[in-house]
């Protein structure tokens, strides 16, 4: 039975719990309060008690975690988001994920569409196919989103288009309260060892290597341990590099985690080396328990967020030495650091959640047609 009743459709099929999870939770569960008649399109149950009941989430799979490839996801729940077409032809679509298709699909069945790129086109730029693909499909959108002034520089550049830039919204309070549970078993129990953390999915993009190298050389000079929280298909060389230098005992890797703010409090240092972002949550996050950051300094949203060194450190793209250099001076030189630290929780409220969730709200409306 088809219905004329106005309906958003939320679509991101493939939730693994990283930054864009997060905001995926939290945008969402905003435009609920304002938005009456909501659908979430993703494969599994995974995060379904995260979202506020108002949503209707339709899963392909029952079950909580499943190990299916990311285009699998992407061929079955966009053939829920078809279904969704033929029960209400009023339906307007809010792409998390997949943008190429899910604009392909708005185009074939005339329907209106926001999209949200997650990260820098400088990391798919080797992918032809995809970036002649975006240059004819990113002028159909309502609206693209994007999370970094950078980020809106580079791609309507690249692809001549007038993106709009939304900030990743940032609950501070939340983020501090949750960073209070205790730690079962904490792999930083020395005091005076310098403790760092990495949390990131395991993947090309993320450059954990460099952070291993420029460790292996910083273990050798000052008493460290390294903590890295996340999952993903280069564990297994990660792994490998870790018992090839004989780091076992200085480095730990814990699974992905709902709450990787306890174990972010309990570390000196955080330390990104991603070679593209969007805009790093974890940085913001980080910033937010009051923790000290060096990153890469990788298209888009470093930069932005430490605002090229004042509240915090940038090194160049894959120069493990220059990180080494710069986790060692942290280490003697700690002092230093306080003002920059205190400067970039300040620096935050332009990340604020309300602020930037307001803005989601209007080009939600603009999209639906209640404005």
């Amino acid at each position: 039975m088809q219905t004329n009743k106005k309906k958003l459709v939320i679509f991101m099929p493939s939730m693994e719990g990283g930054g864009v999870e997060k905001n995926i939770i939290i945008i969402s569960n905003y435009l609920a309060k304002y938005i009456k008649n909501i659908q979430l399109i993703t494969f599994n149950q995974k995060f379904n008690n995260f979202f506020d009941k108002k949503i209707k989430i339709i899963n392909y799979s029952k079950k909580k975690n499943d190990a299916k490839s990311k285009y699998y996801k992407y061929f079955f729940c966009l053939l829920l988001l078809i279904k969704s077409f033929f029960q209400n032809k009023d339906t307007y679509i809010f792409a998390f994920q997949a943008n190429i298709y899910c604009i392909i699909l708005a185009i074939i069945f005339r329907k209106k569409i926001i999209t949200r790129s997650n990260s820098s086109p400088s990391g798919w730029n080797k992918n032809v196919f995809k970036n002649f693909l975006f240059k004819i499909l990113l002028k159909y959108p309502t609206k693209v989103i994007v999370n970094s002034k950078s980020f809106k520089k580079e791609i309507d550049k690249k692809f001549k288009i007038n993106s709009k830039m939304i900030y990743n919204p940032l609950n501070k309070k939340e983020i501090i309260s949750k960073s209070k549970v205790k730690i079962k078993k904490n792999f930083f129990n020395q005091t005076k060892q310098l403790k760092i953390i990495n949390v990131a999915r395991f993947t090309d993009q993320k450059d954990h290597i460099t952070l291993l190298k420029a460790f292996h050389i910083v273990s050798k000079k000052i008493p460290t341990k390294l903590l890295l929280i996340g999952y993903g298909k280069n564990r297994t060389e990660i792994k490998n590099y870790i018992k090839l230098n004989r780091l076992n005992k200085k480095v730990k890797i814990l699974n992905f985690a709902f709450n990787p703010y306890k174990y972010i409090k309990n570390s000196d240092l955080f330390i990104l080396t991603s070679l593209y972002e969007g805009l790093p949550n974890v940085l913001l996050e980080s910033i937010a328990l009051k923790k000290y950051v060096i990153s890469s300094n990788c298209p888009t949203g470093p930069s932005e967020i430490l605002e090229n060194n004042k509240y915090g450190s940038l090194f160049p793209l894959k120069n493990y030495q220059k990180l080494s250099e710069m986790i060692i001076d942290f280490y003697f030189n700690k002092k230093k650091y306080y003002t920059k630290i205190t400067k970039a929780f300040e620096s935050l409220d332009r990340f604020d959640e309300i602020k930037n969730c307001k803005l989601y709200l209007v080009e939600v409306k603009k999209l639906i047609g209640i404005i």
